[in-house]
């Protein structure tokens, strides 16, 4: 008989441990991270197990291998973040892969195009008679890769030659699983649709044909979702009335009253106290044609979004209707829903009035005829004729709104806005889908008018919704953790513009300290690196049910009200406002239901929408420096690893500068200031780093591009 020293076991279960979840976000290095309720974890690339990029995995801590190999082929980084390893894939995120097919008897092997994706799949070659070795193919996953076996798949798909350029955005498509297709209900809805004036002004629709509106929108467009208008207005009211008066406007409508201002008589209708402006923003009423449930309104709910690729727009709606019936064409009557912001001199909101419209576009431009009018007023006044072939009664309202959009700029900063002047990369194809050249787009006067405009009126679609207590869906956005402002503190400190930085104020996250650090970078070598890093540190804008602040604007109450033809939460607020309008839909309840769904979907999709637009340019740069290697760039170093840095051209394209190609010695990553310093000679490379570099090698397909330090650098 066994001796217990008069101790018993206690007779309570062992529970077993609970391991962080969340969502594996790999890189094309090989190695990722994982988002979960305790934290980011660092997953090394010989930790991943058995999953892929997107999977939803099961995550434990691992011990970090302080032994860093420098060729590239693993990666360890230690300190910010703990490491984890993958214990188990609970949902898999890849139903298909997209890759080339090699012939290897009996087998054809689908080797993946992503470089997240680092399983091949295996196919039977007499299943595959048709597919060529070297094709580019989809196969449908049968079964994932196991410690033990391979993974294995049927060929659903075959794109063609990997060599045909035509089929990037194919890949793109395919990679991200976007929908191309509708279905024939939706078709047939969309067929059917037409605008009926007579019947939006028998419904209430105000008749808005006779104002001056026009669209401005990039010169490639074909959707034109938003036109504006600008007219002088006044207050007939008794100076000094604090009586609210009473609006009563000719067509069903929604007012927002700001403070105490009384609402009286002006030439057009009610204006209220202190308005001198009357700014018009009129969206296409997408509503009408696409009602809650209908074969148009599933297609599109499941879309949730437009996806602007490089070379095509995979759409959100079909065409029928996001250029032609809802697009607001220049000299066509069009259905719409306009909000109507009231402003004083000093372009502050002073009253609002949302109701659905009948308009008539008087010009289509687009911003670079905008600016070129903004900057004719500049040089010394508007010809009689107006500038660029631009009517007068059109250039003068866009220099006036150029000015109201400054002055909205400011009073934005003034409460806490941050600003950021990012640069975006457009690539110009040609007609077989061959690159031409980049063109890097900056914000301007004529792209900022049309921005405070949009911005303006979400706010006030927002702030009367919520004042109501009516359901919508809001726009969000978070304030940035603390961590991930500290982490930047010991970089910015190596620069001497922010010495002298409130650390407690930056690390609270306070947005006027944030964007005094953008103005002391402006026109400073550093100006792109330090916009990036603060970019990065931000949370992202999510969509929700619930009103709550929006940090990057400042707004107490922001939503998206101004795009629904190619946003679907846009759709959703223009079918709430016209419930709050017209009264309450039998499936109303329905809708509301499933806003907080509708939230969390698009929100989802909207991202999966920038990556596939983010690589599908990536791809396009990538190959349209695929004749330039061998030349030497200036670059500015972008990121570290212990593997080596990435260059960001001037192009915006981005690459790898192996460690091994920095200099024949051992390189330190130190992730506290971001730099790789040489054991042997003390040299530094580290972030905002101007460096020159000869471009070696480009894999257009994977979006990678190879450095080689110039000579003059070693």
């Amino acid at each position: 008989m066994g001796r217990n020293n008069g101790r018993r076991k206690s007779p309570t279960r062992r529970r077993p441990r609970s391991n962080p979840r969340g969502v594996l976000s790999v890189t094309a290095h090989g190695y990722g991270f994982v988002q979960t309720a305790e934290g980011e974890y660092f997953i090394p690339a010989s930790k991943m197990g058995t999953a892929f990029d997107g999977d939803f995995v099961e995550v434990a801590p691992a011990k970090v291998n302080r032994e860093h190999r420098q060729d590239g082929k693993e990666h360890n980084q230690t300190g910010g973040r703990p490491t984890g390893r993958v214990v188990g894939v609970i949902v898999r995120n890849h139903e298909s892969i997209v890759g080339r097919f090699e012939v290897a008897e009996p087998f054809g092997v689908v080797v993946p195009e992503d470089p997240r994706i680092p399983y091949d799949i295996f196919t039977l070659l007499k299943d595959n008679p048709q597919v060529n070795d070297g094709d580019l193919v989809r196969v449908r996953m049968v079964e994932y890769p196991t410690r033990h076996s391979a993974a294995t798949g049927v060929v659903e798909e075959v794109f063609g030659r990997e060599e045909d350029v035509r089929l990037d955005g194919e890949l793109v498509i395919a990679r991200h699983q976007l929908e191309t297709t509708f279905s024939d209900g939706a078709l047939a809805e969309a067929a059917e649709a037409r605008v009926d004036a007579d019947g939006a002004l028998a419904a209430g629709y105000r008749d808005l044909r006779s104002r001056m509106l026009f669209t401005i929108d990039p010169e490639d467009a074909k959707d034109f979702d938003d036109a504006v208008s600008l007219d002088r207005v006044e207050y007939a009211g008794e100076a000094g009335s604090d009586d609210a008066g009473t609006l009563e406007p000719p067509t069903p409508s929604i007012v927002l009253k700001v403070g105490r201002g009384a609402w009286r008589a002006g030439a057009e209708g009610p204006v209220p106290r202190g308005a001198k402006w009357r700014l018009g923003v009129h969206i296409a009423d997408v509503s009408h044609y696409v009602p809650w449930n209908s074969s148009l309104d599933l297609d599109a709910r499941r879309r949730a979004t437009s996806v602007y690729l490089a070379d095509r727009v995979v759409p959100m709606l079909p065409e029928a209707l996001s250029n032609d019936v809802c697009s607001l064409r220049a000299g066509e009557d069009r259905r719409a829903f306009t909000a109507d912001l009231y402003l004083d001199a000093g372009a502050r909101l002073v009253g609002a009035e949302i109701y659905p419209s009948l308009i008539r576009s008087r010009a289509r431009l687009d911003y670079g005829s905008a600016q070129a009018v903004i900057e004719a007023d500049r040089a010394g006044g508007l010809a009689p004729s107006g500038a660029a072939g631009i009517a007068p009664e059109v250039s003068e309202r866009i220099v006036a709104l150029a000015a109201i959009g400054r002055r909205r700029a400011a009073l934005r900063e003034e409460r806490g806005g941050v600003d950021f002047d990012t640069v975006e990369a457009k690539v110009r194809l040609a007609g077989d889908g061959t690159p031409l050249e980049v063109a890097l787009r900056r914000k301007t006067e004529a792209t900022s008018l049309i921005e405070e405009a949009m911005l303006l009126a979400n706010e006030a679609v927002a702030r009367s919704m919520d004042e109501a207590g009516f359901p919508s869906l809001y726009r969000v956005h978070e304030a940035p953790a603390a961590d991930a402002l500290a982490e930047l503190v010991p970089l910015l400190q190596e620069f001497s513009a922010y010495r002298d930085l409130d650390v407690s104020a930056f690390v609270a996250g306070s947005p006027f300290v944030l964007q005094d650090v953008l103005d002391a970078s402006k026109g400073r070598a550093e100006e792109e690196l330090v916009t990036s890093l603060l970019l990065r540190s931000m949370k992202r804008a999510v969509y929700r049910p619930e009103c709550q602040p929006h940090y990057g604007l400042a707004s107490a109450a922001y939503t998206h009200f101004t795009s629904p033809i190619r946003r679907y939460p846009d759709l959703v607020v223009h079918r709430m406002l016209k419930a709050r309008l017209f009264g309450r839909s039998g499936d109303f309840d329905q809708q509301r239901s499933a806003l907080a769904w509708i939230a969390e979907h698009s929100s989802t999709m909207e991202r999966t929408a920038e990556a596939a637009a983010r690589e599908s340019q990536e791809m396009k740069l990538c190959e349209l420096l695929e004749s330039e290697v061998g030349r030497q760039f200036d670059g500015v170093i972008s990121g570290v690893a212990t593997y080596g840095a990435f260059v960001r051209l001037a192009c915006t394209a981005e690459g790898l500068l192996p460690v091994r190609c920095l200099g024949d010695e051992y390189f330190a990553l130190d992730t506290v200031r971001r730099s790789l310093t040489g054991a042997d000679s003390g040299r530094t490379f580290r972030l905002g780093q101007r460096v020159r570099v000869v471009l070696t090698a480009v894999d257009a397909r994977r979006r990678r591009l190879d450095f080689l330090l110039a000579r003059q650098e070693r």
